[in-house]
């Protein structure tokens, strides 16, 4: 198969690029490097998958790039591309959001109809149900996001949803719940937490550490996508967790064992926007593509561990402050 993956230097998206090539597809990476982070880590996250010559990697931005020569002989899309970040979301900024995660989802709708590709799956989030006492929560469970960054997402899944019922456009949409592993943002906790441990720095933590999350291993996110593509499945939405709900204290106490270091933690006030729980049915997953997380938290977190250690120290650098 031949397959599209937007958002294709980030985290989940250099993944699923990686996992696509080694299953024998032909794949073509899109990224516009938005400064969100470093680009020398976009850029080594693309190293392993410009080694195949089944890859073709183009730098352009979906809100006003030619897409019909992207998705020429195109079977799967995947629509990983957004701008993230949830504290980051208020404010002057949204224009940001709005753009890169609404309109550019717009754009690729359009143009996946009129190449008539065999499947697109969006990749959405947890952030759209907000802070919510609906635990687990299902996909029938009501969506309140509480930050803007959630409203895009929630907004993406709604025009996924009008290209499916009116026109016919083959989709799955994925609600990932906090994905973590090797390649993980610089901004996102896990990655943050276990670089100061291992540095001997402070973690900065909003809130009382009591707050809990599904936590997702990228391996299962990735297993979950070509799943959904392959699946005779259309019009659906599926939660994609990971079976490790446990509270950041818990986490930082996780983080302590498995570097051997003693997590040092200053703590601040919850921010606008973090909701207090997640945690995810999966159910529904598991009978339509037989999606089963196989990753546990103390595996996961050692993989990270040994991929942050084996960088060196320029990239390290590039991740900025913890």
């Amino acid at each position: 198969m031949k397959a599209l993956v937007t958002g294709a230097a980030g985290f989940v998206g250099s993944s699923l690029s990686d996992a696509l090539l080694q299953a024998g597809h032909e794949v073509t990476g899109v990224d516009c490097f938005v400064d969100y982070y470093a680009r020398a880590l976009k850029e080594d996250n693309l190293k392993k998958a410009r080694q195949s010559s089944s890859y073709n990697f183009v730098e352009a931005s979906l809100v006003d790039a030619e897409l019909s020569g992207l998705l020429e002989g195109v079977d799967w899309v995947f629509h990983q591309a957004a701008q993230a970040g949830v504290r980051a979301s208020w404010g002057a900024d949204f224009r940001i959001y709005s753009d890169n995660n609404v309109y550019a989802t717009q754009r690729l709708l359009e143009a996946c109809l009129a190449a008539s590709v065999s499947k697109l799956v969006y990749a959405s989030s947890s952030s759209v149900y907000g802070d919510t006492r609906d635990l687990p929560m299902t996909e029938s469970s009501a969506t309140r996001p509480v930050s803007p960054y959630g409203v895009t997402k929630l907004a993406g899944e709604h025009l996924v949803s009008l290209y499916s019922v009116n026109y016919g456009l083959p989709t799955v949409v994925l609600r990932y719940f906090t994905v973590y592993g090797p390649r993980q943002r610089p901004d996102m906790a896990f990655n943050r937490f276990i670089r100061s441990t291992l540095e001997g720095g402070e973690i900065t933590l909003y809130g009382d550490g009591e707050q809990s999350r599904d936590f997702t291993f990228v391996d299962d996110i990735v297993a979950a996508n070509m799943a959904a593509a392959a699946a005779p499945v259309t019009g659906e939405l599926l939660n994609i967790g990971g079976g490790s709900r446990i509270t950041v204290n818990e986490v930082l106490a996780l983080i302590g064992d498995i570097t051997g270091r003693e997590p040092q933690v200053k703590r601040h006030d919850k921010q606008k926007g973090d909701v207090v729980h997640t945690v995810a049915d999966t159910s529904r997953a598991l009978e339509l593509i037989g999606y089963k997380p196989a990753v546990g938290l103390r595996e996961g977190l050692s993989r990270e561990r040994d991929w942050l250690q084996s960088l060196d120290a320029g990239l390290i650098a590039a991740m900025g402050a913890v």
